[in-house]
């Protein structure tokens, strides 16, 4: 499982002309991409690296401040660029595969009581973000390079 989580002053999600999923504060944005052996160890770890992270101001967690966290699904973090010119997405988890994985991540968060909203999964999605720093992580679990 792969992540870009980036501190944001401010991010959104539309769909078809509508925003299915916004920040009410500033908080975290996280893309997520979910490989085709990812298991729940790996929904753990991410869930616990989310909010426990020290990448807010004053170096303090989501967690810490109750920072909300837009989580948007996104299979091309798993593409592989080192052949050719076209990305491979052999380690992309089937959307049947990678839902549920990703409802498991934002359900963790919701557990240790992020508030989170999220993008549509499987949809054209336009994201708008404003990046506090700039700020950006790749995080990743075990076995997802």
């Amino acid at each position: 499982m792969r992540a870009v989580v980036s501190r944001v002053t401010e991010a959104s999600v539309t769909v078809d002309g509508e925003v299915v999923g916004a920040l009410s504060r500033p908080g975290l944005l996280v893309l997520l991409g979910v490989s085709d052996d990812d298991d729940e160890t790996d929904v753990a770890t991410m869930v616990r690296k989310i909010s426990d992270l020290r990448i807010l101001r004053e170096e303090r967690s989501a967690a810490e401040v109750g920072a909300p966290v837009l989580v948007v699904s996104q299979f091309t973090l798993m593409g592989s660029t080192a052949k050719g010119r076209r990305p491979s997405w052999s380690r992309a988890a089937r959307g049947e595969v990678a839902e549920p994985v990703v409802d498991a991540v934002v359900h963790g968060l919701r557990e240790r009581g992020l508030e989170v909203a999220t993008g549509v999964f499987g949809a054209m999605m336009q994201v708008h973000s404003v990046n506090d720093g700039p700020f950006t992580l790749l995080v990743e679990t075990p076995g997802s390079g």
